[in-house]
């Protein structure tokens, strides 16, 4: 093997992990805003809800989910097109409940 091809191969290894740590932070991030998703569907409540916080906040999760895109990056992919749609969710539930 040449010194490219371990290289190469080390630093997919390298790929690799850092990907994994995006997974589990985006388990993580994600896993974090299913609470107030599921307290608002529960109890319809949206009152302590702050409309435009949540229209920018979905913003950027649609910016991030195309950077992630752009960049081929499972973790950044996955974890933002489930935040976007809880995001979307919560949007729709302040409108419909204000």
């Amino acid at each position: 093997m040449t010194n490219y091809a371990v290289h190469v191969s080390e630093k997919k290894k390298m790929i690799d992990f850092h990907e994994i740590i995006g997974l589990i932070a985006a388990v993580f991030t994600t896993a974090a805003f299913l609470p107030q998703v599921f307290k608002t569907h529960k109890t319809k409540e949206t009152s302590g809800l702050s409309l435009s916080m949540y229209i920018i906040f979905f913003i950027g999760v649609i910016l991030w989910l195309i950077y992630g895109v752009y960049i081929k990056s499972l973790s950044i992919i996955l974890a933002n097109s489930i935040t976007g749609i809880l995001t979307f969710y919560l949007i729709l539930m302040k409108l419909k409940y204000k």
